[in-house]
């Protein structure tokens, strides 16, 4: 039995390495998305305008401007000269945000009153100028907290923040992690959404049927070149984060592959049942966008899974890349146990273990 498997394992991974366009898929990608995401799929906010209306002729609203000058969020600072200017600037997108200081700013510190700033927030980027906008209120916390030395006095509270697992706030931290199982997951149900119905559309299944293979053994034999084709492109990743972008690892390499086949045996599950009920290749890749497509979303990649309803949150739960995602940071960033990642590991062996049964089940019936 094991010798038919792995025949069948042989000709599958034949078949994706003779193929110059299935190398290309396979190789190309990885290589591209390792060079173009760690510094395109970022939140950092960078190179943006920041636009200054100072109706304030003193020295403090000066002071200021040149420290909003030098935040790390904006590469250029402009000066408007009233309302209209400022309308036009956020209508036009010409800045990000504008900040505009009254014109008794500078007599109400030196009064010992607390004057207000205005910062005006282009909605339409909402995500950056709330990044954005927190650049600038620590500068403004700073200057407030020198003024109180300054004047002998101790602020109303000072908050101390430590970012633990990423003191300073690389972003690469949280990229390439997360990379390991975006690319992962891509090929991964490439290879099993493809098999069985590229061998349905090249006429070769029936071949395969009466063969002394059984339908089990097939599936089997599907299973394994995916596995390891994410495997080996996971592998990659691994190595690129820790040697080529200094993204230190702290945990465990026999805990990372271990999750890492279980987390490529609910993808085969998954790619499987999609090609199991798809006759041609082009219905699998559609069926392949459909489900990828919203698993990144829903991931916690780019937004937080905590803000969305507690009925898609409970959906959620089917999700591998959702799971995984929390597996490789925690294993890569924090050195997490395996009992940690148990509330993250066991739905994992369930979707396998469910998606692969439902996907033999399609599978015999069909060809009953």
């Amino acid at each position: 039995m094991f010798a038919r498997i792995l025949t069948l394992v042989v000709k599958e991974l034949e078949m994706l390495l003779q193929d110059r366009q299935s190398r290309m898929v396979l190789i190309v990608p990885v290589f591209l998305q390792l060079a173009l995401f760690p510094f395109a799929a970022t939140l950092e906010v960078k190179n943006n305008t920041l636009a200054i209306f100072n109706e304030d002729s003193g020295r403090e609203s000066a002071e200021l401007m040149q420290r909003f000058s030098q935040a790390r969020a904006f590469s250029e600072l402009i000066t408007l000269y009233s309302e209209t200017e400022v309308r036009n600037a956020i209508d036009n997108q010409t800045a990000l945000i504008v900040i505009r200081f009254p014109q008794d700013f500078s007599r109400a510190l030196a009064a010992g009153r607390t004057p207000r700033i205005q910062a005006i927030l282009d909605g339409r980027r909402s995500n950056s100028g709330q990044i954005a906008l927190g650049y600038l209120q620590q500068i403004v916390n700073d200057y407030s907290n020198e003024r109180f030395a300054t004047a002998q006095k101790y602020p109303p509270s000072s908050l101390v923040v430590r970012h633990w697992f990423n003191p300073n706030l690389d972003y690469l931290r949280h990229i390439l992690p997360s990379l390991i199982a975006l690319i992962t997951s891509i090929n991964a149900l490439i290879v099993t959404a493809l098999s069985v119905a590229r061998e349905r559309e090249q006429g070769t299944l029936d071949q395969l049927l009466v063969s002394p293979l059984t339908p089990a053994m097939i599936m089997i034999g599907k299973i394994i070149p995916a596995v390891l084709v994410g495997v080996m492109q996971g592998t990659i990743i691994l190595l690129a984060a820790i040697f080529v972008y200094r993204v230190p690892f702290a945990g465990s390499l026999l805990l990372l592959y271990g999750c890492m086949i279980f987390y490529c045996l609910a993808l085969s599950g998954f790619g499987l049942l999609i090609s199991s009920v798809c006759a041609t290749q082009q219905q699998a890749f559609l069926g392949l966008f459909c489900f990828v497509m919203p698993a990144i979303l829903l991931s916690g990649y780019a937004s937080p899974v905590d803000n969305m309803p507690g009925w898609l949150q409970i959906l959620d739960w089917i999700n591998p890349l959702l799971h995984f995602i929390v597996i490789v940071k925690g294993v890569f960033l924090k050195d997490i146990g395996p009992m940690a990642l148990l509330p993250n590991i066991y739905p994992l062996v369930i979707i396998a273990i469910a998606t692969l049964s439902a996907a033999n089940y399609l599978f015999r019936r069909r060809l009953a």
